[in-house]
């Protein structure tokens, strides 16, 4: 079934090339109406072709939906990177002009990469009735903070007036993942909990005594410290070590596209209040969503630059600096 999902989502190649082609359907409202229609079109044609042996978890259906929807990101972002063209041209103009900055297109190569591949093992462990509640959660976290900081980011920022309406089909990509998270949790784990009486045994002594614990508890503390202190930059602190922290390490931060802002923002919410969670409330469960939220915080805000703009800082930072920050330079320069 995953070579069949994979096949039919390079369809969506078809739609998007019509769709540049006819200027008739490059309206807004048009475009709202056939992506809504396409992800109906896209269920049913799963709906029906398993309608005689019909998968043993409703997500199967979500998954193979947002693999349709995976080959349109990553198109998106190709084409942003000049790397192909005459796809998305009119989206760029009449659709969402937003995913032309760093974050967008950082997002849609992760969600064209990362999550595509995800969709298609899950697909494949549905269909040989296996587990996979582990890579279920680590996708939920992921995509929950993709679109939570995407959906922010353009209400808060500079496209907050000018949103089209095709800016509400994110909505779907959001509230999908969150219920997807939430049938997930009543899933048993995939693998029974070892060690669990030594563990707690350990727990009772004194830290001291614990030393990998200690040095553990330290580290946390220190990046939850670093963690607060980009979340004051984001907020516009007048702190001096703010000022240089922005000045000297992270300048993106100020971008008026608002996405930075409010991914430190997240971090600093999120990140912190997982640490209890951790204690409180099925730690293998929360960490496996955290892990998939820090790894996408990370891809977007750190990846290897592929953009244009790399003679823009010192030969000592190139590999060291992100996309985003490249692309905010080169906006502060000219």
């Amino acid at each position: 079934m995953e070579t069949l999902v994979f096949l039919f989502s390079f369809s969506a190649l078809g739609i998007l090339y019509a769709m540049n082609t006819i200027p008739e359907l490059q309206e807004p409202y048009v475009i709202l109406a056939i992506g809504a229609g396409v992800l109906v079109v896209v269920f049913l044609f799963y709906f029906l072709i398993t309608r005689g042996n019909p998968p043993r978890d409703v997500l199967f259906f979500v998954f193979a939906e947002f693999s349709f929807t995976c080959v349109i990101d990553l198109v998106s972002a190709l084409e942003y990177d000049g790397i192909i063209s005459g796809f998305m041209d009119f989206y760029q103009k009449t659709g969402e002009p937003y995913l032309g900055t760093a974050y967008a297109i950082m997002m849609c190569y992760w969600d064209g990469i990362a999550h595509f591949i995800m969709y298609l093992v899950m697909i494949s462990r549905i269909t040989d009735r296996k587990a996979y509640r582990t890579l279920g959660l680590f996708w939920a976290g992921s995509l929950c903070a993709n679109m939570s900081v995407f959906i922010a980011g353009i209400v808060t920022g500079k496209y907050g007036t000018e949103i089209r309406p095709a800016f509400w089909l994110n909505f779907v990509f959001l509230l999908f993942p969150v219920w997807g998270a939430v049938a997930l949790f009543t899933k048993p784990k995939d693998r029974p909990l070892i060690g669990g009486y030594n563990a707690q045994h350990i727990q009772t002594m004194k830290l001291i005594w614990r030393p990998l614990d200690m040095i553990l508890l330290l580290l946390l503390l220190a990046a939850m410290a670093f963690t607060v202190l980009r979340g004051l930059v984001a907020m516009d602190s007048p702190l001096e070590a703010c000022g240089v922290y922005l000045q000297h390490y992270e300048p993106y931060l100020k971008d008026p596209v608002g996405f930075p802002r409010v991914m430190m923002l997240h971090f600093v919410l999120l990140r912190t209040t997982s640490v209890g969670s951790f204690r409180l409330r099925a730690p293998q469960t929360w960490m496996h969503m955290d892990a998939g939220l820090d790894r996408v915080f990370r891809w977007s805000s750190n990846p290897v630059s592929v953009g244009p703009h790399r003679g823009l800082l010192a030969p000592s930072h190139s590999c060291s600096v992100s996309y985003s920050q490249r692309r905010f330079l080169a906006c502060a320069g000219s």
